[in-house]
């Protein structure tokens, strides 16, 4: 499993651009994405902050989902409307969430480029405290 929280901030001015791209990728997303279990964006509190929850099968599938057609067609909109972006890997607590440990995954040996870069630069992050607790 592999589940993560984007902490966004959007450019001023840019928030319905970016709550439309918001749209298209969920709908793309649960439409064509099996081992997607949450794909949600939330507005934050502070002005211009947006949260997105992710969660998939494992790490590769949320790969497959960075390399996925509709999530390319969308990133260079999606640069367009970025302030800053913070992705930070998340575990569940067990007996309080339905979701699996976050684990890490290498790309497959046959991957293209596109895939491996995506692997390396989204490496899924275990912090070590969540292994004694689970």
């Amino acid at each position: 499993m592999a589940t993560m929280l984007a902490h966004v901030t959007i450019k001023s001015g840019m928030e319905e651009r970016w709550e439309t791209i918001c749209r298209r990728l969920y709908a793309a997303t649960h439409a064509s994405e099996p081992a997607m279990r949450r794909y949600e964006y939330w507005r934050g509190s502070a002005p211009r902050s947006y949260y997105v929850h992710l969660s998939f099968d494992d790490h590769r599938a949320f790969i497959v989902h960075q390399v996925s057609d509709h999530h390319e067609t969308e990133s260079p909109h999606i640069g367009q409307c970025l302030e800053s972006f913070r992705l930070e890997f998340v575990d569940p607590v067990s007996g309080a969430s339905d979701l699996a440990p976050t684990d890490a995954q290498d790309a497959p040996a046959d991957a293209d480029e596109l895939t491996r870069s995506y692997t390396e630069r989204f490496a899924a992050q275990v912090a070590d405290w969540w292994l004694a607790l689970r």
